[in-house]
């Protein structure tokens, strides 16, 4: 009978942790001991439960997932990056000894990457992984510095999952982009690609390259608008450079008129 692998999530947005541990429950012989939003919970968490394995979100308010490791010392347990790197930062992740999955997180790479972590818990004394995973993030946080270097002053851009191959999708191709569930869809070049991120997230990374919030379920970028239209009882529709029509909210008209210069 195999043994329970026990796991700790982190993660500090609840729409990403919520679809681990849906993920987690559909495995056999996995225990999720608990889920922290932070640095500081993720430490006094990982302290306490004592987990075989961490699902450990890279980028964190209070510090970031290296910054956990480092402070767990010699207690912490395995690791298993989770990330929404874009751009080259995953050739680090690429070329390191420790696993990772990319978000959205796609079911079978998971199961891979605990398959993994439970045959390396299994196989190595915790000295041995402690020290192994150490080197690892130095390594990691070198990587990562140079490609993060490489990168400034380049467009902001993600990494979407297309027929099992990864593509990178620049902002300055983006036309707009909505809200659907959990998630936001990216509209681009005639294509939609699903990513797991909250429309305020977006927002806030976007704003400053031009996207407008148009609805409570919408961006747009706003060089693809070509007209904006007047309709009955008040409301309002952009249309698109490629023919797309877009709801405007109410409470998004005022400032959207002043954003165009209207």
């Amino acid at each position: 009978m195999t043994a329970q692998l026990t796991i700790l999530v982190v993660d500090d947005e609840q729409i990403a942790r919520r679809r681990l541990l849906r993920l987690l429950r559909t495995m056999d012989d996995v225990v999720v001991v608990g889920e922290a939003s932070d640095v500081e919970t993720a430490v006094t968490a990982a302290q306490t439960l004592r987990p075989d394995l961490m699902l450990l979100d890279v980028q964190m308010p209070g510090g970031d997932g290296f910054s956990v490791i480092d402070r767990l010392g010699a207690l912490s347990p395995l690791v298993v990056f989770v990330t929404a790197f874009d751009h080259h930062a995953l050739q680090a992740f690429e070329v390191q000894a420790v696993d990772y999955v990319t978000k959205p997180v796609d079911i079978a790479r998971l199961e891979a990457a605990v398959r993994r972590a439970r045959a390396t818990v299994a196989g190595q004394g915790r000295e041995e992984l402690v020290a192994d995973l150490l080197a690892t993030v130095e390594a990691l946080r070198r990587s990562l510095r140079q490609s993060q270097s490489a990168d400034q002053g380049q467009p902001r851009s993600f990494w979407v999952k297309n027929r099992g191959v990864h593509q990178r999708i620049g902002a300055e191709s983006i036309d707009y982009i909505q809200a659907e569930r959990d998630y936001v869809r990216l509209f681009a070049g005639g294509q939609s690609h699903l990513i797991s991120e909250s429309i305020s997230a977006m927002e806030s990374r976007l704003a400053p390259l031009g996207f407008l919030r148009i609805h409570r379920s919408t961006l747009v970028r706003r060089d693809t608008v070509v007209q904006m239209l007047q309709g009955r009882y008040g409301t309002m529709t952009l249309r698109l450079r490629d023919g797309t029509d877009l709801r405007v909210g109410r409470t998004y008209a005022d400032d959207l008129r002043s954003a165009l210069g209207l």
